[in-house]
């Protein structure tokens, strides 16, 4: 007998019709649920830190980013790149669909509301059945959420539902200080205790080396009252926030004229606006600096690839010429015999560096030099046995 199919209206995701499931069936593997309490709280780099730290600890660690926002295609499915990110560099060994189960795309929350009554359930299941594939003969698995506790709620599937719904217990991220952390943890605390979910520790992100122990010791004893466990304080690692060249060519929407193929390896530190003569521009040319300049500054182009020909070890990040003017043929020439990357772009200088600094920088698949920062950061700033002591509790 066949068996009719459902309209789009009334299963806007054309899910299968399977036996649903309510929880997962895997009830053995060890799991934790990180959240954190705003976007770019440096969620995803306590995860890869973590999943680093864990793996001392447990000889098969699964991963799971059960609702993801930002997505790549791969091999014609919407995976989350944070997802991408950690399979490319710990090699998960587990279905990298089973890892990004749910991808919210621009019409999501549309067809979503067309029939929640009907869809929520199949959205459950097909988190429940990814979470037990990503989990098969695993010791440990890592969930890593979505923003804060609320996120997903007008979809039903806020992070502090999926928590409770993976049966995992759960970590807050946040940025250090003493008032605003114990304030936010406290917030989204509360989201999951109503959902039943145990928040077992917090981690802060982002501290001031001089301020570490202080943090530590105030940030601590505030986080105690609302009987969350302080796991770790992370320092600032400015290597993280830097963007390489070409995540700023791609953000400024930038057109190469030179040295293209490098750009991912150039890190960039600083930023200096060449508004200024010849001669005060000098002492700017130095490693990890990038030059925004227009292109008719031929002074000013002069004097970098003067610089570039003297310590061609030592050169300058790159150059980026605004206003889309090009510099005179015999210059492109002359620096097309540097290693300088040149690209050019539309808009004024200070509009231009304006953009650049409003970035926001993600780690990616081919940032090796902080993968290696990151890892060493959580293993000697997060005790890991304490959270799993916690977790047993």
């Amino acid at each position: 007998m066949s068996s009719k199919t459902p309209s789009p209206s009334t299963n806007p995701f054309n899910l299968p019709a399977l036996p649903l499931l309510t929880a997962p069936t895997n009830t053995q593997t060890e799991r934790v649920f990180v959240a954190a309490t705003r976007m770019n709280d440096g969620k995803t780099t306590t995860c890869l830190g973590l999943f680093a730290a864990l793996q001392a600890h447990f000889p098969r660690v699964g991963f799971i980013k059960p609702i993801g926002q930002r997505f790549v295609k791969v091999e014609g499915r919407q995976i989350d790149e944070d997802s991408v990110l950690l399979d490319t560099i710990f090699k998960v060994r587990v279905p990298i669909e089973s890892m990004s189960p749910v991808a919210i795309d621009g019409s999501f929350t549309r067809r979503y509301l067309t029939d929640p009554a009907e869809t929520l359930p199949k959205l459950e299941d097909q988190i429940c059945r990814a979470f037990d594939r990503v989990s098969w003969e695993k010791d440990f698995t890592l969930i890593e959420g979505t923003g804060h506790a609320g996120v997903g709620s007008v979809f039903d599937l806020s992070n502090a539902r999926v928590a409770k719904l993976l049966r995992a217990k759960a970590i807050l991220v946040c940025p250090g200080g003493i008032g605003r952390p114990v304030d936010e943890i406290a917030l989204n605390k509360a989201l999951f205790d109503k959902a039943g979910v145990e928040v077992v520790g917090a981690i802060l992100n982002k501290v001031e080396e001089d301020k570490m122990e202080m943090v530590r010791d105030y940030a601590g004893r505030g986080l105690a009252r609302l009987g969350v466990p302080l796991l770790g304080v992370l320092p600032i690692q400015p290597v993280l926030s830097h963007p390489n060249l070409s995540q700023i060519a791609e953000h400024i929407s930038a057109r190469w004229l030179n040295a293209e193929a490098g750009a991912a390896r150039v890190r960039v530190e600083r930023l200096v606006v060449g508004a200024m003569t010849a001669k005060g521009i000098v002492e700017h040319l130095e490693r990890g600096t990038v030059i925004i300049t227009p292109g008719d500054r031929d002074d000013i182009l002069l004097a970098a690839i003067s610089g570039a020909q003297l310590a061609p070890d030592d050169t300058i990040a790159g150059i980026i010429l605004t206003n889309d003017i090009e510099p005179h043929p015999k210059l492109k020439e002359l620096l097309s015999r540097t290693r300088i990357p040149v690209m050019t772009a539309s808009g004024e200088s200070y509009t231009v560096t304006s953009k650049i600094n409003g970035m926001t920088v993600k780690t990616q698949p081919g940032d090796t030099d902080k993968i290696p920062v990151i890892k060493r950061l959580v293993q000697e700033h997060v005790g890991i046995p304490n959270l799993l002591e916690a977790m047993k509790r």
